[in-house]
């Protein structure tokens, strides 16, 4: 019963996975249009967040729907195909969850911030 699982949920992921990626491809959101030197204040703050997210997790995606909507310029790493990413999550966070925000405060202070909607919350209340 375990090994039927594991290849249902495995199939319906090579189902489901492309169509959330070309879904978010064709109805990508337009950014939000600042003035260039608030866009340059905004990109050196986000110079310090990074977000681990699988390409095909449908959270991740609405995530990084969230930072094109506010246009932020935030470094993003895949934590399922790049092993130094995997294990930078897991040393600094604690698990290998997805999304996760990394946040490095000017104090040399990380937060690292898990669930989407905390994220776009947070995302929405600093930069909208």
């Amino acid at each position: 019963m375990k090994l039927f699982f594991r290849y249902f949920f495995r199939f319906a992921h090579a189902i489901i996975g492309p169509v959330i990626l070309l879904w978010d491809r064709l109805t990508t959101p337009e950014g939000l249009q600042r003035q260039p030197v608030d866009q340059q204040v905004i990109n050196k703050t986000t110079q310090n967040m990074i977000l681990y997210q699988f390409r095909m997790c449908p959270f991740c995606v609405r995530v990084r729907r969230q930072i094109k909507r506010l246009s932020l310029n935030i470094e993003t790493r895949d934590a399922l195909r790049d092993e130094s990413s995997r294990e930078q999550l897991l040393k600094g966070g604690g698990a290998v969850k997805v999304p996760c925000l990394r946040i490095a405060e000017e104090d040399g202070k990380e937060i690292w911030m898990y669930e989407s909607a905390d994220i776009i919350q947070y995302l929405e209340k600093r930069f909208a």
